[in-house]
């Protein structure tokens, strides 16, 4: 039998190619090779071991004739075009948790910095100054810190900063009281950290909901003085109001290790006194990469060899056989899980997944998965149907499979059920035919909808007129609607319109359907 052939074209640890070979792979190391080189040879591979440096566009991958899987010894992604990898049926795995302690450690290195003004005392003694009694630094020790993201690496700047004496205080939708306690933490709402820290790290992936949480509005809420770290993304800060907040003073110091836009060659914030900089270090340490580097070589190979998936970003953990019969099921899993992480607002401290009829027959673990994975990825950027449960679990999520052995109103049905705050809130699904996905039920109201690309969630009092009215309104402002999908609880009572449409709405016409008489939700959801 041929073994399977991989070339790692990036710097790794040599360690990385040992593994290969004795888990039955032959390999190539040939960092540093040109695009046209790489196109020349990527053919002969089966698989790609790389890290940021190797680019995997469209024209490597239609070069690359029987590569069946591309790993990246790291997190991000973006130097691979993981839609067209999908088209031509290569896998992409990374590592989304070989940097945890890495990126955390730095994280305290900059609270360190920024409290005592290392970098600008450093520099000014080297240029022969002794400006001691420019340089009145504070305590970390009695102090309170506000973490942004209590996920993996905020979990362990957490433990660190205890070490520290720091009293830690947290704002996750994920963190349940149960884990906040767990990790010794309290437990607060965003406008509540904001006033009580002294000092506030970033550990949250840049999403809608994240993107610039610490905006000129939310900077003006934090404590006079308070001294903030982003390690985690750029884009989670409003560059140009922390740098107004630092020349007045309200913040007294910040370092940040992530900029909107990389490489940060320039940034409103060079110069400004109390700033500190890193050029993303966060995952930079020997131990960092020597571990990324294993872990993909050892994630590819079993792929290659025995057909395991780990933390792949485009396919769920399957078997060659059970793979075409779930495929359906788990876009449908996935649907549901979006739509409820979508709607279901505030803490969530509970799902449970059902199957009932022909889906209770089926494996529960890749349908688990694929329903977290939905869930999950409007809190993460990194999350995929692999690691989605562990993500889930660490922020104590209490998560039950229910199988169903009879069948109900459907000849196959999966219902996602998570608890928040104000109760339960359900949706369920089932396949039309063998492979169409349709919602059936949301929130206990009967709606039929495919759920796919932009769509408009309403929820209104049921009166004549109503469905001319947002009409008319999506109309004025040229957003054509694609479809209507209309459900009730009884006639004249509470009714829930879906509709699709071809772009995304804006806020502004999000808020004038707030406005309509009668209406008393209105979201926009993407799939």
């Amino acid at each position: 039998m041929t073994k399977p052939k991989v070339l790692i074209s990036d710097k790794m640890d040599p360690n990385a190619a040992r593994i290969f070979e004795e888990r039955g792979c032959d390999v190539d190391v040939k960092p540093g090779m040109t695009p046209d080189e790489l196109k020349a040879v990527i053919g002969e591979y089966d698989g790609l071991a790389i890290r940021s440096a190797t680019k995997v566009t469209p024209e490597i991958l239609d070069a690359a004739e029987n590569l069946k899987v591309i790993g990246r010894a790291g997190i991000g992604v973006d130097n691979v075009d993981i839609p067209y990898a999908s088209g031509k049926g290569v896998v992409v795995m990374n590592t989304p948790f070989g940097n945890s302690i890495t990126t955390a450690e730095h994280a305290i290195a900059l609270i360190m910095a920024v409290a005592r003004q290392i970098p600008a005392a450093d520099a000014r003694t080297q240029k022969g100054e002794w400006p001691k009694s420019d340089f009145m630094g504070v305590e970390v020790t009695g102090k309170t810190l506000g973490l942004i993201g209590a996920g993996n690496i905020g979990s362990i700047v957490a433990s660190r900063a205890q070490g520290l004496r720091m009293k830690v205080i947290a704002y996750d939708p994920f963190l349940t009281e149960d884990r906040a306690i767990e990790l010794g933490i309290e437990k607060v709402d965003l406008d509540t950290l904001l006033a009580r820290a002294d000092f506030i790290t970033l550990h949250t992936p840049l999403t809608d909901e994240t993107r610039n949480i610490l905006s000129r509005e939310n900077l003006a809420k934090t404590k006079q003085g308070v001294r903030i770290v982003n390690c985690a993304r750029g884009g989670l800060i409003d560059e140009e109001a922390l740098k107004d907040m630092l020349e007045n003073g309200h913040v007294a110091g910040a370092a940040l290790d992530v900029f909107a836009n990389e490489p940060a060659k320039e940034s409103p914030l060079f110069g400004t006194p109390g700033f500190i900089s890193t050029p993303h270090l966060g995952a930079s340490t020997t131990e960092a990469q020597v571990n990324v580097a294993l872990q993909v070589a050892e994630q590819m190979a079993d792929y290659l060899v025995n057909g395991g998936v780990t933390n792949a970003l485009n396919m769920p953990s399957l078997s060659a056989e059970e793979a075409p019969k779930l495929r359906p099921y788990m876009k449908l899993a996935e649907n549901l899980g979006s739509l409820v992480g979508q709607l279901a607002h505030g803490n969530l401290t509970k799902i449970s997944i059902e199957r009932e009829g022909a889906a209770a027959d089926l494996s529960g673990k890749p349908i688990e998965g694929a329903v977290l994975a939905g869930l999950m990825r409007q809190y993460s950027d990194t999350v995929n149907m692999v690691n989605a449960p562990y993500l889930a679990k660490e922020r104590g999520l209490d998560i039950r499979s229910v199988r169903h052995e009879k069948e109900g109103a459907y000849n196959t049905l999966i219902r996602v059920t998570v608890g928040t705050e104000q109760g339960d809130r359900s949706v369920a699904g089932t396949l039309f035919g063998s492979d169409a996905p349709r919602l059936v039920q949301m929130f206990g109201v009967g709606i039929e909808a495919e759920l796919s690309g932009n769509m408009l969630y309403i929820v209104n009092e049921d009166a004549p007129g109503f469905i001319g009215r947002i009409g008319t309104l999506l109309g004025e402002n040229g957003i054509n609607i694609g479809t209507f999908h209309l459900g009730r609880r009884q006639a004249g009572g509470e009714a829930v319109l879906l509709l699709s449409v071809d772009a995304p709405i804006p806020q502004e016409v999000v808020k004038q359907a707030c406005a309509l008489e009668g209406v008393k939700v209105v979201m926009p959801l993407a799939f």
